[in-house]
């Protein structure tokens, strides 16, 4: 299997997002060719800050592997992680993360700032462009709607 084919997984799981009404991002976490872990947005419908596609895509992935430590995992995400899901990445030791569409104002991966590159206890590889054009659109399609309604 290859790198498009767990992004587009992502992206399935960036539909069921936008199906729900949340900003339609999807992650998958995968261990050798099995993915161990899926999130997607859910920060309207949980009322939770903390429900971005990448920390749940962790957080199952450390209840299916039994821990913490995904230092043998890469994640595959629809938009380039924030602040706050580059650190759980780094936090929870993936080893790489591809990400899709660039997230100019709040992009922790190298639009904005690039946290993989500070000096922290671990540093995640980054390659981004991944299905570059698959994953802009649909965040195209989903605010276009969101301001024809």
């Amino acid at each position: 299997m290859n790198k498009e084919f767990f992004m587009r997984e992502a992206l399935k799981l960036a539909e069921i997002a936008a199906g729900e009404g949340e900003i339609p991002v999807g992650a998958v976490v995968v261990k050798g060719d099995e993915i161990v872990g899926r999130g997607y947005n859910r920060r309207e419908s949980a009322k939770n800050a903390l429900a971005h596609a990448e920390i749940s895509a962790i957080d199952d992935a450390c209840k299916n592997l039994g821990g913490w430590r995904l230092w043998q995992c890469d994640m595959y995400v629809t938009l380039e992680p924030c602040p706050m899901c580059a650190g759980a990445i780094i936090n929870s030791r993936i080893q790489n993360v591809y990400y899709g569409a660039k997230d100019e104002k709040n992009g922790s991966a190298g639009s904005l700032i690039n946290l993989f590159d500070l000096d922290f206890t671990h540093k995640p590889n980054v390659e981004s462009g991944i299905l570059e054009k698959e994953c802009s659109k649909i965040l195209i399609d989903f605010f276009k709607k969101l301001r024809d309604n």
